[in-house]
This record gives structure tokens, C-alpha cells and sequence, in this order.
């Protein structure tokens, strides 16, 4: 992070430099810290700028020229979700930052970064990855703006976009240049995404319906020449042309409703989802282009999971598992991971709300249960270490080893769900390898407690009593956090997360092994207000719910539209871009307010808004002393609400 800390490890120059709008923590949990290992691992001088003033070109200066690229993130977070509340508040905190000091990170920081780097060193080449990156590829809704964005390489001065997981194209990356490639002739890595001028890609398509109609007129023709004689190529393809644009003209690829298409018409927008949707499949997923006003974007189809022997190398790379010593603070987001370990990534569930399917895939990839316990071990003989693993999964806590036959040959299923309506029957959800992880992992010496933490997928513990007796008897501590997300049928439907009666399938069995095993335990659930699907009276419906059978709980989080999901795409559109059907939406900063605290009814500063709520949905019956009443009356139940 300096250059005195380049020249102790013999350095003259950096190959690479990360910007990073994370404080610095050298651990599997952040993200910079995996590319700069990986990339440290495979060879090459790396330095991080964290956090750099982006109000001056001066600090992205700090560690000088690279000799291959700059790469730019957010970090860990999108910055704008990482900077504003689901109501645009500025929050008062930042988890990824020294001591948790909120506005260390610019709004749109991979624009802002990388429009300072280009001040500072206008030829040298900038890579973006990252969430931010990742998940604004494409022209997107923007929540803060209300409006739909360019993509955000059409926006910033960068020449490469690596989206998903990045290890295996980041490395690539840095080889090809090394060799001496350069940034521009590099637009054939999967899980990278490219511009290439409008002019361009007009010849292009001008010369594809040329092809298109040669190619009839000769197939209507009986030609004699042979193919194999000299001089049986056309002049055409003997033409001087780049590299990626013949690869673009041989490959197969979608082109999406433009820019100003999406920007100005909902329905295009929810169709361009669509296609973006089904293409993130690595094996079957195909090469996208969306023309914007002055460039043209090409999305590469995505980068294979990493396999087992690749993520065992991932996790085990040297990280002192420490934030940077340079900081008189603490970084909270550690304290989060620090004890925890990464089993696997992926993620089946396919929440509608949620952008790592988009992000890291639906297909699971895991470590081997060896490496894992290294990491165990190397946790225990941390002289901090207290006994408990704090968290042992991915994306969910009980994914681990499950797979299915489709996902080597076909990929993960673009027509359906692998858990909603119901388990389908092809996935393999045994949690054998899982629980056999856990027996070694809480019988290792010195460990007291491994907890499972958040992220239960309780439609899969009910396909197990095996795994939710293990569950209940080891791995939880006192409450279990599960996020059944909301009661209605309807509202989970178009989350396509469980029905009621599949949490209440769990609710019954969790009470009954927990009796079974004399131990008092509880259920923590989660739930989203505000959601695309969910009316008033849907709201209401919840919370009276909530009240009968006593699941009252301050975890609750007002749906914000994040980038790239589908519950975004139905907040902005009013769409389900599957099915093209209206969807109702509460998208007015009064009505969210009111959908989330009924769902908070017995918070006494709730209490006026909650009364506005239940005479917005015409169930004044609840507003009183009676025994099912949400809340008790206002004397100033006329004054202004809000």
C-alpha cells in the first residue's frame, strides 16, 4: 500500500494496482484482498490504493505507474446501496471502513475512480470488476437517479469490465498483457465485457445481412467449386478486419434492445432482463450486445466455476486474515468474517431480490473438506481465537456438496427453479457431505461452538431431519436466523421464496426437535416490506399474521431496488419479465414507510403512521383497544402523518 512496503519485498515498480473503495483487509472475505493474492500468486508485483481521495488525481498517484493496468472497484458493496439507506438516507456507518466512518467512498465509485485515474495517467489501461462493476454491465435502473443508467463502461473512462467471480479472467488478463498483448485486443475472455465503437459494430451488422443473403443466393445456386480449391475464399473475408470483430461475426450472439430503447420504453427493458437472465449460464449462455449512444457494449458469455482444487488454491493463499496495520481502527466488516470460512459459492435459490445468481451463478462450487479444515485450523491457532467458528457456507449455510446432473453438461436450468415451487426432484440436496464437514469441524481441539449463523435455506433442512437435528443439537446458539421474507403466497411467489406453509412445515419441526433434544431455541425471521406484488392489504394480512402467532421481529428490511435482480427490474418496470404480467408495486416513499411499519406494529413511535396505514387499506377495525387491534387510537388522529 506504499511504496516503502514494495521496495521491503525488493520491488522497483507494481505490475498491477487495485483501487478499492474498501478499507484494506487481507482476508478471503473482501474481495481486493482475493484478486491481489491470486495475482500475487501468480507471479506479479501488486499494490492496493484503498479508499483514495477521489476529489483530487493526486491520490491515485501514491504508488505510481503500473506497468500493466490499473483494476477498479467499489468494493465489497455497490457504493450506492454501501452509502444510502432503502430510503435514501445517507447512513451513518460503513462496515468496510477504518472504525466504521461513513463517507470514505464516492457514489458511483467506479466512474469516480476511474475518471481520476485517466487524469493522472491517460494511456495507462483500467480494468473494473467488482460488485459495482459486475452488476451495472448493462444499462440498468438507478435508484438514486429514478432513471435507468448507461452501462457503467459506457460511462467511465474503462477499457474492461470483468463481471461474476474474477479470478480466472483477471489472471488471463494480466498474462495476455504481460506477453504483450494490449487492453483492446483482448475481447475473447469469458466473463469479461468490452466496448467497440458504433460505426463499427454498423459495418458489422451490415455485413452479417450481406453474409445472410450471399449465403441464400448461393445455397439456391448449385456451386461445383470446390471449398478445398485455392481461391474459394471470398475477397470479403480476405478484408483487413480486427480480431474481435470476426470473433463476433463466427460466434453466436443476442443482440439486446439498445439503450435508448430500454430508457424510454419499460416493456424492452423487461425484455432485455430476460435475456440477460437466461444468458448467465456458462455452458449455454450466449454473447450479448447492447448499442448505447456512442458505444456498443459486448458481454462475453460468463466464466466456468472455478473447480475444487482452483477454489482450495483461492482460499489458501497467505492472507494475514488482519486489516492493514496502518489503521489506528478497527474495520468492522472483519469482525463479521474474521472467524468464518467460505465452503462453497453459488446459489440455487434464485431469490427474486437477490443478485448472485447474476453475480456468482446458480452452480455450486466447493472447497474440499481438507482445505477447509486447514483454514479451521489456522483460525484455532489465532492467538485472538475464542473458541467459537462464527460461519461455515456461502451464499446460503446449507448448499454445500449438492449438485445436479444438468449443470456440467446443460448449466444450471434457465425454465424453472431448482427450489420453488418445490425441490425438483434432479438436485441432488442430500446433506451428507455437509454434515460430516460439521463432526470433524466441532470435534477439533480448542473449538467450543461452530455456529451455522445466517442463511439457512429451511426448504432444504425440511428435506433432512438428519441435518436439522445437527442442526438444532450443535450448530445454533440460542436463535437461528431464517428469512422466510414474508407470509403471503403471493408476495413469496413473485420472490420466489417458499410459501407460508413450507416455513410453517419448518417452524413445526425445528419446535419438535428442539423438545426432543430439552433445549429452548428460537427463530429469528427476516422479512422484506415493500416488495414488488405487495399491496396494502397484503401488508396488512402480514402483519396480523405476525401478531397471531407471535413472530413479531424488529428484523425487518425495506425492499430496495439494488442492481440487476429481478425484484428491480419489477420495481422499475411494474413487470414480471418472465411472464410480461402487471405486477402491483409500492414505489411512493410514503406507502414503503407504511408497508414496514405494520410490519413493526408495536413500536410505540410507529404509532401514527400505523394508524395512517390501516386507514389507507380501509382496516380501521384494527385501530383501537380491542384484543386483535395493531394499535391503540390517536387523539390526533386527523394531524399530518408524515
Amino acid at each position: 500500500m506504499s511504496l516503502e512496503e514494495a521496495r521491503q519485498k525488493g520491488w522497483d515498480e507494481l505490475d498491477i494496482i487495485l483501487i478499492t473503495g474498501d478499507a484494506y483487509v487481507d482476508h478471503s472475505g473482501f474481495g481486493t484482498a482475493i484478486i491481489g493474492r491470486v495475482l500475487e500468486h501468480a507471479g506479479f508485483r501488486v499494490g492496493v490504493i484503498a479508499q483514495p481521495d477521489w476529489t483530487s488525481k493526486d491520490a491515485f498517484e501514491v504508488l505510481g505507474k503500473p506497468r500493466l493496468f490499473f483494476s477498479v472497484s467499489a468494493g465489497n458493496a455497490d457504493s450506492l446501496v454501501n452509502n444510502y439507506t432503502p430510503l435514501l438516507y445517507k447512513r451513518e456507518s460503513d462496515m468496510y471502513s477504518p472504525g466504521g466512518q461513513p463517507g470514505l467512498r464516492p457514489d458511483r465509485a467506479v466512474i469516480a475512480y476511474a475518471n481520476r485515474l485517466r487524469q493522472a495517467y491517460p494511456d495507462i489501461p483500467i480494468v473494473a470488476g467488482g460488485i459495482e462493476a459486475s452488476l451495472r454491465r448493462f444499462a440498468e435502473f438507478d435508484y438514486l437517479s429514478n432513471d435507468v443508467r448507461q452501462s457503467v463502461l459506457a460511462d467511465a473512462p474503462v477499457d474492461l469490465i470483468v463481471y461474476g467471480m474474477g479470478e480466472l479472467q483477471i489472471k488471463e488478463i494480466a498474462a495476455r498483457m504481460n506477453s504483450g498483448e494490449k487492453i483492446s485486443e483482448i475481447r475473447d475472455i469469458s466473463g469479461t465485457v468490452w466496448k467497440m465503437p458504433v460505426r463499427e459494430w454498423k459495418n458489422i451488422k451490415n455485413q452479417t445481412e450481406n453474409d445472410s443473403k450471399s449465403e441464400m443466393n448461393d445455397s439456391k445456386s448449385e456451386m461445383n467449386e470446390s471449398k478445398s480449391e485455392p481461391g474459394y475464399e471470398s475477397k470479403r473475408e480476405a478484408e483487413h478486419e480486427s480480431e474481435y470483430s470476426k470473433s463476433l461475426k463466427s460466434d453466436s450472439y443476442i443482440e439486446l434492445p439498445s439503450f435508448s430503447e430500454v430508457s424510454e420504453n419499460k416493456e424492452q427493458y423487461a425484455r432485455a432482463f430476460k435475456i440477460i437472465y437466461e444468458n448467465q449460464n456458462p455452458v449455454s449462455g450466449k454473447k450479448l450486445v447492447q448499442p448505447h449512444p456512442k458505444t456498443v457494449i459486448i458481454q462475453n458469455p460468463p466464466m466456468r466455476e472455478l473447480t475444487e482444487a482452483e477454489m482450495d488454491e483461492v482460499y489458501e493463499l497467505p492472507y494475514l486474515r488482519l486489516e492493514h496495520p496502518s489503521y489506528e481502527e478497527g474495520v468492522p466488516g472483519l469482525d463479521v468474517v474474521k472467524n468464518s470460512i467460505t465452503s462453497h459459492r453459488g446459489c440455487f435459490g434464485g431469490c427474486s431480490f437477490c443478485a448472485i445468481t447474476q453475480h456468482q451463478g446458480r452452480a455450486i462450487s466447493n472447497r474440499s473438506e481438507e482445505s477447509i479444515i486447514r483454514e479451521a485450523e489456522t483460525i484455532i491457532d489465532s492467538p485472538d481465537f475464542n473458541g467459537i467458528i462464527n460461519g461455515i457456507g456461502g451464499p446460503s449455510a446449507n448448499m454445500y456438496g449438492m449438485s445436479c446432473p444438468t449443470w456440467e453438461k446443460k448449466g444450471a436450468c434457465t425454465h424453472k427453479n431448482c427450489l420453488v415451487p418445490t425441490v425438483c426432484p434432479s438436485l441432488n440436496s442430500s446433506h451428507d457431505r455437509l454434515l460430516k464437514l460439521l463432526k470433524t469441524l466441532r470435534e477439533m481441539p480448542d473449538v467450543r461452538k461452530v455456529l451455522t449463523g445466517y442463511g439457512v435455506r429451511f426448504d432444504l433442512a425440511i428435506q433432512d431431519d438428519g441435518y436439522l437435528e445437527t442442526l438444532c443439537q450443535y450448530h445454533v446458539g440460542g436463535q437461528l436466523k431464517v428469512a422466510p421474507e414474508h407470509f403471503c403466497d403471493n408476495v413469496t411467489a413473485a420472490m420466489r421464496k417458499p410459501n407460508r406453509a413450507a416455513f410453517e412445515k419448518f417452524e413445526k419441526k425445528f419446535k419438535e426437535v428442539n423438545k426432543d433434544l430439552g433445549l429452548k431455541q428460537f427463530l429469528v425471521t427476516f422479512q422484506i416490506s415493500g416488495h414488488p406484488g405487495c399491496t396494502m392489504e397484503n401488508a396488512v394480512e402480514m402483519a396480523e399474521y405476525i401478531r397471531d402467532n407471535n413472530r413479531y421481529t424488529e428484523q425487518v428490511q425495506d425492499f430496495t431496488p439494488t442492481p440487476m435482480t429481478i425484484s428491480t427490474c419489477m420495481f422499475h418496470t411494474g413487470l414480471d419479465p418472465f411472464t410480461m404480467e402487471e405486477i402491483y408495486v409500492p414505489v411512493t416513499r410514503t406507502e414503503k414507510k407504511m408497508q414496514r411499519v405494520l410490519l413493526q406494529f408495536r413500536n410505540p413511535d410507529n404509532r401514527e403512521m400505523i394508524q395512517k396505514a390501516l386507514e389507507t387499506a380501509g382496516r380501521e377495525d384494527l385501530i383501537g383497544s380491542g384484543p386483535h387491534c395493531l394499535v391503540p387510537a390517536s387523539r390526533n388522529r386527523y394531524n399530518n402523518y408524515y
